[in-house]
């Protein structure tokens, strides 16, 4: 299962339940670094020394970061979905179709209504 890093923004429930599906997701309360406002570089920075993709909802920053920074880990932009069980299994899925996550940007889209 894939090592994930969730952005302060990310919800704590989407997390629950990527744990509950397996996913190893260390989240940036975890770390102390909560309230602190951590640039976007660094939360990225991060999460590649420790090999986990980064999980966002801060998709404009992060894509920009891709494009700039490609040598990463893995970016799952997403966003905003209140059906956060959904969520998690849309990531998923999209995570066990990849095979190797580093370098990849990895976009999750809420469902039309």
């Amino acid at each position: 299962m894939a090592r994930l890093y969730s952005n302060e923004n990310f919800p704590r429930q989407v997390v629950e339940a990527l744990r509950r599906l397996g996913h190893d997701v260390l989240t940036i309360q975890e770390t102390g670094k909560a309230g602190q406002r951590v640039p976007d570089e660094d939360v990225l920075t991060f999460a590649s020394a420790e090999n986990r993709a980064v999980l966002t909802l801060n998709r404009k920053h992060f894509i920009r970061l891709h494009n700039e920074r490609p040598g990463h880990a893995g970016i799952i932009v997403c966003t905003f979905d209140p059906d956060f069980v959904g969520q998690a299994n849309r990531i998923h899925a999209a995570l066990n179709a990849q095979s190797n996550l580093a370098s990849q940007l990895i976009r999750i889209n809420r469902p039309a209504a």
